[in-house]
């Protein structure tokens, strides 16, 4: 009798716990306003865009919204001086080099890029000092290729040293199909990036440096007698856009990446080998209509947040508290954030000790049943192991769930 007594009472208990580990799936925030009609309407096709690549991401979540050939190897002419701004602010942060260091025009730098050359300019005079920052807003406004080189210089000693941190950062930012020779984009053999690849290096760019990207929407500068404006031209038409680059050369053709927020929300877009700078325009500006139209961005979880909670075998506590180590956000048609879906996929058994910040699973969030984000849980807490009859009774109990 008492041993069907004790056989039911674990049966009992062991199902309890069998529960126990499925999580709880957490449900997406409620809009805080009614949707019009209209947004339950399928998206529209995007605008037809001129040009051999684009792509249109939100730079929160780096969600691409709508793209053609955005994986296809171009030269990015002029657009390769985002990679260079985001070099010098990185060894800046590094504390490697100042804002007030005086960076000298070559006569290397001078006659690769200066006025005597084909390509866009700064001004500053061969063999004279300038502060960086000042040099830098020379290269990222005015385009010039002289102040680019001038400051690779500055920063690795030579524009080919230089080269070899801008593919080091590319590969750490993400950037998997781009390759860089040179600090200007000037044709080079083997100088070469992605639609993608661009669109990733200015979402890091204004999230990792945002004081280096707001040069970016300063609409001209002077350097001695010299002024020269801003070739983004959607910085006078558009209040929203404050970014980011222009491009053209002839293998390259007419390119721009640019930037645009509206309310919380950021979009970038990349137009690669258009056919003139009004066409380079008038389809980035229509992309980023059509993405800021039909498209919204949510943070669903927040960092540290508790997202589910799983059944710990053999710990100081039963149960760990299970969330995500950085926000998860997606972007979705607008309208639709209510009908998202999350799933979480988490083992079926967990055994202490667990670690703080130890990947436990995944959590998935669906929508029309396709995945349009996905990210580790993590556990928020450690917990170590339980003392020895503790362990040995959870397991017998694991034994029994197990029969």
């Amino acid at each position: 009798m008492k041993s069907r007594l004790v056989l039911a009472t674990l049966a009992t208990f062991a199902v309890g716990l069998a529960l126990a580990q499925s999580p709880q799936p957490a449900t997406p925030q409620p809009a805080t306003s009614q949707r019009p009609a209209s947004d339950a309407l399928p998206v529209p096709p995007p605008p037809e865009v001129v040009g051999t690549a684009w792509v249109l991401m939100d730079a929160v979540s780096g969600n691409v919204l709508a793209g053609e050939n955005i994986d296809q190897q171009l030269e990015p002419a002029s657009i390769t001086k985002v990679m260079t701004s985001y070099v010098i602010a990185a060894e800046m942060a590094a504390g490697k080099v100042s804002r007030d260091d005086q960076v000298m025009m070559t006569e290397n730098a001078w006659r690769t890029g200066g006025a005597g050359t084909d390509g866009s300019y700064s001004g500053f005079e061969v063999n004279q000092s300038a502060p960086l920052l000042e040099m830098e807003k020379g290269m990222v406004v005015q385009s010039g290729n002289d102040a680019a080189i001038a400051l690779a210089e500055h920063v690795a000693g030579s524009e080919q040293a230089f080269a070899a941190l801008m593919n080091q950062y590319a590969e750490r930012i993400g950037m998997k199909a781009s390759h860089f020779v040179n600090a200007t984009g000037l044709p080079g053999e083997g100088h070469i990036t992605t639609a993608r690849d661009l669109a990733l290096l200015g979402r890091a760019l204004i999230h990792d440096y945002p004081e280096a990207y707001s040069y970016n929407k300063i609409k001209e500068f002077t350097v001695g007698n010299i002024t020269q404006p801003n070739r983004n031209v959607l910085l006078w038409r558009d209040a929203s856009v404050d970014g980011i680059k222009t491009g053209h050369t002839s293998a390259a053709g007419y390119c721009l990446m640019a930037s645009a927020k509206r309310g919380d929300q950021r979009l970038i877009s990349v137009v690669m080998g258009s056919t003139s700078e009004s066409q380079r325009a008038r389809d980035s500006q229509a992309l980023l209509n059509w993405g800021f139209r039909f498209y919204e961005t949510h943070e669903m979880y927040k960092a540290g947040a508790q997202v589910a909670q799983q059944k710990l075998w053999k710990g100081q506590a039963d149960e760990v508290r299970l969330g995500l180590a950085e926000p998860l956000l997606v972007t979705v048609p607008r309208g639709r954030y209510e009908q998202l879906k999350p799933m979480m996929d988490v083992p079926a058994i967990l055994v202490a000790p667990i670690e703080k910040g130890q990947a436990i699973g995944t959590v998935k969030v669906m929508l029309d049943d396709k995945v349009i984000a996905q990210r580790p849980l993590v556990a928020i807490d450690g917990i170590e192991e339980a003392g020895f009859f503790k362990r040995l009774w959870h397991e017998l109990l694991m034994w029994w769930h197990s029969m």
